[in-house]
């Protein structure tokens, strides 16, 4: 087990951790998803949107887990995924977020589309229109914060580099 490092040398690496491109990307994400699953959830939802809800709130919880396990550098006692795995355990994480927030996307637009009759002046009943238009463009900005990130990692991973901070 490695000696706790000392409290300047915690705050070094959370603020070393907060100034690289990982860190800011992870932000992105935790803000574009809580951007994207608050919208849905403050709004009356059915259907598909339940996937997208599910796919939302899912990579968000598991963004803010590696965001905080990262930038505290205890990705050692994560078991299974940490230590040596930790940058194959982020680019999986990625790789199956944008994958996921794909269909997310089409479920977003399709409702979108769905609902675009309700775009008038002269409508006065409830319409989720500018709701679901307002999901999907979260949706596009989270699978493009992914896919970054994604892209990110691997060419890290064929580097060969090891460390997040």
């Amino acid at each position: 087990m490695q000696p706790q490092p000392s409290q300047p040398q915690v705050r070094k690496n959370i603020l070393k951790f907060l100034s690289s491109f990982l860190g800011n990307i992870r932000i992105l994400q935790i803000v574009f998803g809580a951007g994207l699953w608050v919208t849905i959830a403050a709004n009356k939802y059915e259907g598909s949107i339940h996937f997208v809800l599910f796919v939302a709130v899912l990579f968000w919880l598991l963004t803010l887990a590696l965001f905080f396990v990262t930038m505290l550098d205890k990705q050692d006692l994560v078991p299974l995924l940490g230590g040596e795995r930790w940058m194959t355990t982020n680019l999986a994480h990625d790789v199956a977020a944008a994958v996921l927030y794909l269909p997310a996307i089409g479920v977003m637009v399709y409702k979108t589309d769905r609902k675009s009759y309700c775009n008038l002046d002269q409508y006065k009943h409830l319409c989720l229109y500018s709701v679901y238009l307002t999901a999907a463009v979260f949706a596009c900005l989270c699978f493009l914060a992914y896919l970054l990130s994604a892209i990110y990692g691997a060419c890290r991973k064929c580097r060969g580099e090891q460390s997040d901070l």
